[in-house]
């Protein structure tokens, strides 16, 4: 046989192996894919303000606000957490937390110790429940 002969062979046999290839790879059985999705998480919102929005060193604003089930869950049983956030140096940072019903009020009472102008959000995490809520930014200046 030729060099030529042996080329066209060796490109003959590689392209039928090439063709060959997906169709007995699909024909193997594979690792079985199984997708085990929970239950829609449902939005909420989160909506909350300070009574005081200018106070003095050491005395006391509530941030008030409710949490909101946009799912149309009215019967949801128990409680969701909620985060008060302070933003300092482009990093939100936890004050204090609690819990919230679904479609219930929220009261935190805080108390400041140095002279600042503060910026504060209520956040709820993402749960089993529920996606990740934000309240609107809140102003409070510590005089």
């Amino acid at each position: 046989m030729s060099k030529t002969s042996n080329l066209v062979s060796a490109l003959v046999v590689a392209c039928t192996v090439a063709l060959a290839a997906p169709a007995v790879a699909a024909a193997l059985p594979g690792p079985a894919s199984v997708a085990v999705q929970g239950p829609k998480k449902h939005k909420a919102k989160i909506e909350a303000k300070a009574d005081k929005t200018r106070v003095k060193v050491g005395e006391e604003t509530k941030i008030k606000g409710s949490f909101a089930d946009l799912g149309g869950q009215e019967s949801v049983a128990g409680a969701e957490p909620v985060v008060v956030q302070q933003l300092q140096g482009g990093v939100w940072v936890d004050l204090t937390s609690g819990t919230c019903r679904p479609n219930g009020n929220f009261v935190f009472s805080l108390t400041f110790s140095v002279r600042a102008s503060l910026t504060l959000r209520v956040y709820h995490p993402e749960t089993d429940l529920y996606v990740s809520a934000v309240s609107n930014l809140i102003s409070v200046v510590v005089i």
